[in-house]
């Protein structure tokens, strides 16, 4: 972590306070979100349909939003989006520490998503602008605090709830209260992208929308989250299945989320190093979408292993999912700083914020679609006793996006990204 520590002193103040927002942002949505469905059912007492919508309007509001966020960011200023939804996010989480009313939890989760819609775009393409050409470097650190966030922001919340979860409500909001107030005095304004400032609404959402090879990426790179989501959906489904929902269970599930998380935390830096000292930024997307393939092939082999009741037993039908999740960790920090940094390249320039809500949204919609594409296909491999059909299925979409990649790569439409040879 020292070197984690030096990289971030070599950039200005600004993009390490852009990095501790991020952190700060993941602690107190992570400390939270995770024990909202059981307070939900448990504590209100709120039928399954009702959880499912109040979860449901979040997302709905936070990836309906993303364009609207990013136009606005390229429109009025990075620093007031950033802080705007770090305020809505105050209120949001304030919200749901006293709502117990249907009404009023609807009302504050879509606070919460609108939120996330509008400091997410704004926040990457902030650290873009500053980063210059060391963005892919940034973005390899940016991952690393993002990534320290989901994994002590539920271990913090663990505690918290074990008090009340409208404690772990306050806390939140009062995090992001603070978080607030520090950006509105410390964060510098960077007012306006390159766009055109005379350019109406209509023109500005023509121009990315009319960007044919971001829409081409967008679409190959859809894949890669529809994989590494399977961290909430097929993984911990196979988990429960293997090992049960007691002691064991839980230890196990939460096994998943530690190693992925330490791989980001303790590998991230030296991975985007090595890549670029080894390959083209487009052959690192490539790879990383590859090593996303190969991640859910050892899930494939063992998934007609027995299910066991504890002890070694359960530790080794364990050792294929934990490996995934360890791969999928590692897949993603080879590709997440040159998948963003291909993104500003594709964009000119101009309208950065606007592409990168876009390029949420996009992704937002092709993992509902997945994980709905995913969960009837376990259904299916359960059914007809081919056990490893999901894994495979989810393999060769990663070998989908890998090979989409390399397409658009050779067909010259990635765009030039910063050069891949920068001192480590």
């Amino acid at each position: 972590m020292n070197s984690t520590w030096r990289k971030a002193r070599s950039f200005d103040t600004t993009v390490r306070l852009l990095m501790v927002n991020q952190l700060t942002i993941n602690l107190g949505f992570y400390m939270l979100m995770p024990y909202l469905a059981a307070h939900l059912s448990g504590s209100l007492a709120l039928g399954a349909w009702a959880v499912g919508l109040v979860l449901g309007m979040r997302n709905l509001s936070q990836q309906g939003m993303f364009l609207i966020g990013g136009m606005l960011a390229d429109r009025l200023g990075y620093r007031r989006l950033i802080i705007a939804g770090c305020a809505l996010r105050t209120v949001g989480f304030g919200g749901l520490a006293v709502a117990d009313a249907l009404p009023g939890l609807l009302a504050a989760s879509a606070a919460t998503g609108l939120a996330g819609a509008l400091f997410n775009p704004a926040v990457r393409a902030y650290l873009a602008a500053e980063a210059g050409e060391r963005r892919v470097e940034a973005f390899a650190l940016f991952n690393v605090f993002y990534q320290a966030g989901v994994l002590l922001g539920p271990l913090i919340g663990l505690a918290l709830t074990a008090v009340s979860f409208p404690v772990t409500c306050a806390v939140a909001s009062a995090l992001f209260a603070v978080l607030t107030l520090l950006q509105s005095r410390r964060l510098p304004a960077r007012e306006r992208t390159a766009g055109g400032e005379e350019a109406t609404w209509r023109q500005q959402a023509g121009t990315v929308l009319r960007n044919r090879p971001f829409w081409l990426f967008a679409a190959a790179m859809t894949g890669s989250y529809v994989l590494s989501f399977q961290m909430y959906l097929a993984l911990p489904l196979e988990t429960r299945r293997l090992v049960g929902d007691g002691a064991y269970g839980i230890a196990a599930t939460s096994a998943l989320f530690v190693v992925s998380g330490l791989v980001a935390l303790a590998g991230q830096m030296r991975i985007t190093a090595w890549c670029r000292r080894t390959w083209t930024p487009h052959r690192c997307l490539v790879a990383g979408l590859t090593l996303m393939a190969v991640a859910f092939l050892p899930p494939a082999f063992t998934a007609s292993a027995v299910p066991a009741s504890g002890g070694w037993g359960a530790v080794l039908v364990m050792v294929p999912l934990v490996t995934c999740a360890g791969l999928l960790a590692a897949a993603t920090a080879v590709l997440y700083p040159f998948e963003m940094d291909t993104i500003v390249a594709l964009s000119g320039g101009r309208w950065v914020a606007t592409h990168y809500g876009l390029y949420n949204t996009v992704c937002g919609i092709g993992i509902t679609v997945g994980n709905l594409v995913t969960g009837a296909v376990l259904d299916i491999g359960r059914h007809t006793g081919f056990a490893a059909l999901p894994w495979l299925v989810l393999a060769l979409v990663g070998a989908g996006c890998a090979t989409a990649v390399a397409a658009l790569a050779r067909g010259g439409h990635l765009g030039v990204t910063t050069p891949a040879t920068v001192a480590a």
